[in-house]
């Protein structure tokens, strides 16, 4: 596989998201895949927790968009630079449906083996998620 291959595999992986296609996981995505999340949150583990994962996101944020923004490739390792959009319209990590459009980037470096992501590393902007549901407040902002 070439670098270009790599990208490639690497953009479908991070515009899954927008399309919700599940055959996308099968053909890009290795049975033993990792994803290592830098934000402290649980790893996902495999196809099946990769579509767990966007399963929840999407029942979220139904109307989720990721746009990529950069991709950038060195042997097996392929960078993602991404933007998402889309309006909380469901429970997501216990926060009640606030009917508010969001953005938030985030980061993943993807390694491809195969033809396959079998691991990744992301860091999302989970803190400005959080302040744009009202979860958290921005600074000088009271809460409440």
């Amino acid at each position: 596989m070439t670098v270009e291959d790599n990208k490639n595999r690497a953009r479908q992986v991070a515009e899954l998201v927008s399309t919700g296609n599940m055959a996308l996981v099968d053909e890009n995505v290795a049975p033993d895949f990792v994803r290592h999340d830098l934000g402290g949150r649980p790893d996902i583990v495999g196809p099946e927790g990769v579509k767990l994962f966007v399963g929840v996101l999407r029942a979220a944020f139904p109307d989720i968009q990721m746009t990529v923004e950069d991709v950038i490739g060195e042997g097996d390792k392929v960078v993602v630079r991404y933007t998402a959009r889309g309006t909380h319209s469901g429970v997501f990590q216990g926060i009640a449906p606030t009917g508010r459009k969001v953005t938030w980037a985030g980061i993943n470096i993807y390694r491809v083996e195969g033809g396959k992501a079998v691991e990744t590393w992301q860091l999302a902007d989970a803190l400005g998620l959080m302040q744009q549901l009202g979860v958290v407040p921005r600074v000088g902002q009271a809460r409440g």
